[in-house]
């Protein structure tokens, strides 16, 4: 965690990592919160009527216990993938932390992917069980597989498919937590694939403890008193979980989640003002949507604390809108899949710059290279990459070697993104090496 400073640099002076030996997301995501504070809301859940439910930290740890014995019970082991694909509500997050239980790797699926994207996530992780509802439960009907993975869906039972709720209900409600190492895989997330096919970036316990100084820093020293997260990105993509979810859970952070069919900016107004919301990521082309509802401050009674911004350029016309419109410095960050959220700003710190994603996080070596891994000039174009080793970094792609080896020069991971360093050390995001997204 950051230690609050009044300077980036004494910031930097005093960062050092702790990461322990033996470690587990659900340890400190559910379990000691559990133990300690049980009635302690850990997800909010809004529904289309306006009307909230909640998930308490004991009621996480309960249900994820019985998901946990479940999964054992239909035959998952240590090591097995779980896909989830779900959308934003408290069923998630039981099913995330009944996998770390188990020592098991969570694989998240878009709960927009087609079906093809999903046939080919499922063949290339060798998934074993599919979580999901009944539109996924669709999907990987029409799905071309050889094997069929087990199937459970939260909106009931069918042919061929588990009941959630039953199995829940029919477990056993303890479970030891598996005692992993921090090093030990927990979680798959898959590439944009801006250049062949999706890979599957592999990811250890200690991400999430990775992630923690870069959730921090662009939210101005979270957990703060009264602080409340809510994101519009899906669950399983990497801004959604671990930008968010996790880190609100591990902090105690109450998470608000809201299934939006399609992102709407008056709908999302009317959100983070009726809930309190005090800190948000969303991402710049949702930003962009904001930007067009008409005088959003006199209409609602927003309470934000945060705004960060990632996944894309922010633009400076969207800066200035954040600062002029909500009274709040939209306080950029960057990262990959691969290796996440190593570069960020932060406002009350004095670190924020209009067309630059910030500085580099404390904890993590960013530099600007050339093609021969040499350090770039100040201002000099070059390749955006991180040193190894570093915590937040992936273990390696899933069954790629050769792609694994291709990543790094030497010690840095390469990102595939061109940018630039200036004299005060804020990095520049110019563009893609490939220029091509293929990704929504």
């Amino acid at each position: 965690m950051l230690e609050r400073a009044d300077t980036y640099q004494a910031l930097i002076d005093a960062f050092q990592w702790r990461i322990p030996k033996r470690y587990n997301i659900a340890s400190s995501c559910c379990d000691q919160w559990a133990k300690a504070a049980p009635d302690q809301t850990a997800v909010i859940r809004v529904l289309d009527s306006g009307a909230v439910d909640t998930l308490s930290y004991g009621k996480l740890q309960d249900r994820a216990n019985r998901f946990a014995n479940a999964l054992t019970a239909q035959g998952i082991k240590p090591g097995d993938r779980i896909a989830i694909m779900l959308p934003q509500g408290p069923s998630a997050p039981v099913v995330h932390m009944a996998i770390y239980k188990l020592g098991a790797i969570a694989v998240p699926l878009a709960v927009l992917f087609g079906v093809d994207a999903i046939g080919y996530r499922i063949k290339d992780a060798g998934i074993s069980a599919v979580i999901t509802n009944a539109a996924g439960i669709d999907k990987m009907r029409s799905a071309a597989l050889e094997t069929r993975p087990i199937l459970i869906s939260i909106d009931g039972e069918d042919a061929g498919v588990l009941s959630f709720e039953r199995l829940i209900a029919a477990a056993p409600n303890t479970f030891t937590t598996r005692d992993t190492f921090a090093d030990d895989p927990a979680l798959m997330i898959y590439t944009s694939g801006t250049t062949g096919q999706p890979k599957g970036a592999l990811h250890a316990h200690r991400v999430l403890l990775g992630h923690l100084p870069g959730v921090q820093f662009p939210h101005e020293f979270l957990p703060q008193l009264g602080d409340k997260f809510w994101t519009p990105a899906d669950w399983a993509w990497a801004g959604g979980l671990l930008n968010v979810l996790l880190p609100g859970l591990h902090f105690g952070v109450p998470v608000i989640a809201r299934k939006f069919p399609k992102f709407d900016p008056e709908e999302a107004f009317a959100l983070m003002a009726n809930q309190q919301v005090r800190n948000t990521f969303i991402p710049p082309t949702a930003l962009r949507m904001l930007r067009a509802v008409r005088k959003p401050t006199d209409r609602y009674q927003l309470n934000l604390r945060t705004l960060a911004s990632g996944g894309e350029t922010l633009g400076e016309e969207t800066y200035a809108w954040g600062r002029e419109t909500l009274g709040l410095t939209i306080n950029e960050f960057y990262g990959q899949t691969e290796c996440n959220l190593i570069i960020g700003s932060n406002a009350k710190l004095g670190v924020t710059k209009s067309g630059s994603m910030g500085k580099a996080i404390p904890g993590h070596v960013v530099r600007v290279i050339r093609n021969d891994g040499t350090m770039a000039d100040t201002d000099e174009l070059g390749q955006i990459a991180i040193k190894r080793p570093d915590p937040v970094m992936f273990l390696n792609y899933w069954n790629r070697h050769e792609a694994t080896e291709a990543k790094f020069i030497g010690d840095w991971m390469t990102t595939g993104d061109q940018g630039s360093e200036d004299a005060d050390g804020y990095v520049h995001f110019v563009g893609r090496d490939d220029d091509v997204i293929t990704s929504s």
